[in-house]
C-alpha cells in the first residue's frame, strides 16, 4: 500500500540530507523489514513513514524538506501526518549531546526513527542509552543453540567423516564450551577435532569426545576489558511545539498543552496527606458548636 503510493518518489540517495550531525537517527534494536511494517497507520502516515524508513541516517526530513520532495502532502499534511506517527511511537524529536573532532562539546538536534513501534517507557529509556531488549514472542521459540553447538554441528561441513547427530552435539557441547570458555577460537576447536583422524572414522562421537577431553588446552589470559562508552546525554522534545520536557511528560512524544489536557490541580504546594488533614481539621470544626470552640 504505501511502497505504491510512493512509486514515483525520488529515491532516497536524491532526498537532501541535513547539516552534518543533525538530521534522521535510526532507533537500535529495530526488527526486518516487512511487507506490513506500516499497516497499522491510515494510508497517508504508512505512506510518509516507509519513505523515511528508506531514506539514510542524516537525511532532512523536516516538515519544509518532506512536503518539498513528496509533492502530494503539504507542509500542513506533513506536520500532522509526522505528528501522529509520534503518537504511534515510531519517531520522537530531541537533542544529544556530542563531543566533536576538535573536543569541543555540543548539542545537536535530532529526529530518531524507528521502524518498530515503541512506547512511551521505551523511548524514556533510550535516553539514558539503556535500551530494553525486545523478548520474542511466547510461542516463538528462542534460538537454544550456543557456539559450542554451533561449532559442532558443523563439524561434518569441514570433515564429512566427522558429521555428528544432534544427540552427539547436546551430549558433546559442555565439553566444546569449557574450550571456548579457556579462550580457544572456534577455528582451534574445529581443527582438534579434524586433523590427522584415523582410515576409516568407524565413531566419530567417540573420537570428538577424546579430543576434546585430552586436548583440553589451558585457560588463557582474558584481554583487559574494552572501556565502557559513557552513557549518552539526549534529551526529548514535543513533537509540535518542540518545547523540551522528561520523557514522561511528553506521552505520544507530545507536551501536555499540544494533547490539550488541563493542567493538573494545584494544592498550595501541600502534600496530599496535608491536604487530607487539613480538610479534615476543617470538617471536625465545622461541627462542633460556635460557643464550645477555644
Amino acid at each position: 500500500m504505501a511502497v505504491d503510493q510512493l512509486s514515483a518518489a525520488p529515491h532516497a540517495p536524491a532526498h537532501p540530507l541535513a547539516n552534518p550531525g543533525y538530521g534522521k537517527r535510526n532507533a537500535p534494536d529495530q526488527r526486518p523489514h516487512r511487507a506490513d511494517d506500516f499497516a497499522h497507520l491510515p494510508r497517508r502516515e504508512a505512506a510518509i513513514a516507509a519513505y523515511i524508513d528508506r531514506l539514510p541516517e542524516g537525511a532532512d526530513i523536516s516538515v519544509k524538506t518532506l512536503a518539498k520532495v513528496l509533492p502530494d502532502y503539504g507542509q500542513c499534511a506533513v506536520r500532522t501526518a509526522l505528528r501522529r506517527l509520534s503518537e504511534a511511537g515510531h519517531m520522537r524529536w530531541g537533542k544529544e549531546h556530542l563531543t566533536d573532532t576538535t573536543g569541543s562539546p555540543r548539542w545537536v538536534t535530532r529526529t530518531f526513527f524507528s521502524r518498530t513501534a515503541r512506547d512511551d517507557a521505551w523511548w524514556a529509556a533510550f535516553t539514558t542509552g539503556n535500551v530494553p531488549q525486545e523478548q520474542p514472542p511466547p510461542h516463538q521459540e528462542r534460538p537454544p543453540r550456543t557456539r559450542a553447538y554451533a561449532v559442532l554441528a558443523s563439524l561434518g561441513r569441514t570433515e564429512p567423516a566427522m558429521t555428528l547427530s544432534a544427540a552427539d552435539c547436546t551430549a558433546l557441547e559442555p565439553l566444546a564450551a569449557e574450550w571456548l570458555a579457556r579462550g580457544a577460537t572456534e577455528a582451534e576447536l574445529l581443527h582438534a577435532l579434524t586433523a590427522g583422524l584415523p582410515v576409516p572414522v568407524h565413531h566419530p562421537a567417540g573420537i570428538a569426545r577424546a579430543r576434546l577431553t585430552t586436548k583440553l588446552p589451558p585457560h588463557r589470559p582474558q584481554p583487559a576489558p574494552t572501556p565502557q562508552r559513557p552513557a549518552p546525554l539526549r534529551t526529548l522534545e514535543c513533537t509540535e511545539c518542540r518545547a523540551p520536557g522528561r520523557p514522561e511528560a511528553l506521552a505520544g512524544g507530545l507536551c501536555r498543552t499540544c494533547r490539550r489536557e488541563a493542567p493538573p490541580a494545584t494544592t498550595g504546594g501541600l502534600t496530599p496527606a496535608e491536604v487530607q488533614a487539613h480538610a479534615t481539621r476543617v470538617r471536625t470544626a465545622a461541627r462542633i458548636p460556635e460557643g464550645t470552640r477555644t
